[in-house]
């Protein structure tokens, strides 16, 4: 510190200019001379001089910049308002009063004037360092908070730059630290997620991709839209009598109850068994038998107090060809309303079936025709469709693996090889078994050599019941065949077997003209004549 303050404006007198107030040096630092004249020396009745003010902790302190107004009298303007330096700056001195402020001319104040009292003993000063000099520049000002200048200036870079170092030191070991509890929990996570995927296909409620709902509707002329129309017009017979069983299929004739299907299906009834007709919609009802024909292998039954009941449409199976498609309708192995469809493989198949008896009674002659359209055992009696859901066959046999051709087909099941009579021939038998009980055969009125292995139909030496082979007054008589001749075609049909040729005749009606193709005695000729009639008994 320099020397004391200047006592106030009541000790010094008038116009004498005040002294600084007592500045405090910041802590640590050598006190200078004493702050402030005791009451003793300034005189009774003389005003306490300015409180000492603190300057913050380890900042030099300075000289005050300005005298209060108060102090310097008036008139007299105020000084410059104290700046503090930067934490860490040296103050510089405080500059001189100008000479505004102690009036022109007017010399300092000595210590031994002040108040014509004899003033204390002046403390020496210690001698200025090389660090006491005022650092010259902006800042050498009057600054009542500046320090002595023995305090040199604080020094922390390096500690800052220590702690800049540990803080960043501490932030990557928190992002390191932080990196490793993030991939430690989304790997856990995920494991976790994959074993749920692994063991239950999914974390939620299994969802697959499908088809929005669509119009049941089809094209009339496909095997749904041809099924949709016939189903309701077929019907499951279930027959029993006589310790045999069966199932087979039939569909509505007319809406009288009259249902067409095959004689094998209905034979285990006999007279007194049981026949229980069930409808595409579940309803049942009994039937009865109205007619049957072995040789044809049909019959009609009836059911009553039905109704409702939709025909089902025939068509023509003279239209038919090789190649056209078609659809079957069944109860294959009591499965009701199966659905199968193929193609017509070939017509005027010639097929015998039956024959279980053992005298013939049973066995049937079809002109039929085949389609790959799968057939089992139950299909025997269910209609064969045209591409326009029209009846064109009742299905009735199959040839079975083991090289059988059997209504049922042994219970093998279909090989594609199934057959069925023509709609043709199934009406007008069936007409007259509603009509009449019974239907009529077609016959030529000769008897044929069925174990004949040549080509062709030969007509047999003499008759089966003793008679002669070719009927008195019979259509071949009036033709003109004998005993031994050999017919070979039909319509121009070839002929190959005795078989072949009833099945030939048998496709048509009584009283239809037929033109055969005869060989005798190396000659071949050829005769016409007209169909006459059998009950079938």
């Amino acid at each position: 510190m320099g020397a004391p303050p200047a006592a106030p404006e009541a000790v010094a007198g008038p116009g004498t200019p005040p002294a600084a107030p007592a500045v405090t040096p910041a802590h640590g630092v050598p006190m200078g001379a004493s702050p402030a004249v005791p009451e003793a020396v300034a005189g009774l009745g003389s005003p306490p001089a300015a409180p000492a003010v603190t300057p913050a902790h380890g900042v030099p302190m300075g000289v005050p910049s300005a005298v209060p107004e108060a102090v310097a009298g008036p008139g007299t303007p105020p000084a410059a308002p104290a700046v503090t330096p930067a934490h860490g700056v040296p103050m510089s001195a405080s500059p001189a009063v100008p000479e505004a402020v102690a009036g022109p001319g007017t010399p300092p104040a000595a210590p031994e004037a002040v108040a014509g009292r004899v003033a204390p003993p002046a403390v020496p000063e210690p001698a200025p360092g090389p660090q006491d000099t005022p650092a010259a520049g902006p800042w050498a000002r009057y600054d009542p908070w500046a320090a002595p200048a023995a305090v040199a200036p604080l020094q922390q870079a390096d500690p800052v730059e220590e702690d800049v170092k540990r803080r960043r030191g501490r932030r990557r070991r928190a992002l390191v630290g932080g990196a490793l509890v993030i991939a430690l929990v989304s790997g856990v996570g995920g494991g976790v997620v994959g074993v749920q995927l692994e063991r239950n296909g999914g974390i939620g409620a299994v969802e697959l991709p499908q088809a929005g709902v669509e119009a049941p509707d089809r094209d009339p002329d496909s095997v749904a839209g041809i099924a949709a129309q016939a189903l309701p017009s077929v019907v499951t017979l279930h027959v029993s009598g006589g310790g045999k069983a069966g199932t087979g299929t039939g569909f509505v004739l007319d809406d009288r109850g009259h249902i067409l299907t095959n004689d094998h299906v209905v034979e285990p009834a006999g007279k007194n068994g049981d026949i229980t007709v069930t409808f595409h919609s579940g309803d049942t009802a009994e039937a009865t038998v109205v007619g049957r024909d072995s040789g044809y292998d049909l019959a009609v039954v009836r059911v009553k107090g039905v109704r409702g009941l939709t025909p089902l449409p025939l068509g023509n199976s003279d239209n038919v060809q090789v190649g056209d498609p078609v659809v079957a309708i069944g109860a294959p192995f009591d499965l009701a309303g199966t659905v199968t469809s193929g193609i017509i493989s070939a017509r005027e198949r010639p097929i015998t079936a039956g024959g279980e008896n053992g005298d013939g009674s049973d066995v049937s002659y079809v002109d039929a025709l085949q389609t790959d359209a799968p057939i089992n055992p139950g299909n025997s009696g269910g209609p064969l469709l045209d591409g326009k859901g029209r009846v064109v066959g009742i299905n009735s046999a199959i040839r079975s693996a083991d090289g059988g051709l059997d209504p049922e087909g042994g219970q093998s099941g279909s090989i594609g090889l199934g057959f069925a009579i023509p709609i043709n021939q199934g009406k007008r038998v069936a007409e007259e078994l509603i009509e009449h009980g019974k239907a009529t055969h077609p016959v030529i009125g000769i008897t044929l050599d069925m174990e004949y292995g040549g080509d062709g139909a030969r007509v047999a030496a003499e008759g089966s019941d003793g008679g002669p082979p070719v009927s008195t007054g019979g259509p071949g008589a009036r033709a003109g065949i004998r005993p031994g001749d050999v017919i070979t075609k039909v319509d121009g049909r070839p002929v190959h077997s005795g078989e072949e040729l009833i099945v030939k005749t048998r496709a048509h009606r009584p009283g239809d003209r037929l033109e055969l193709t005869l060989e005798r005695n190396g000659e071949e000729r050829t005769v016409s004549l007209v169909l006459g009639s059998s009950d079938g008994d």
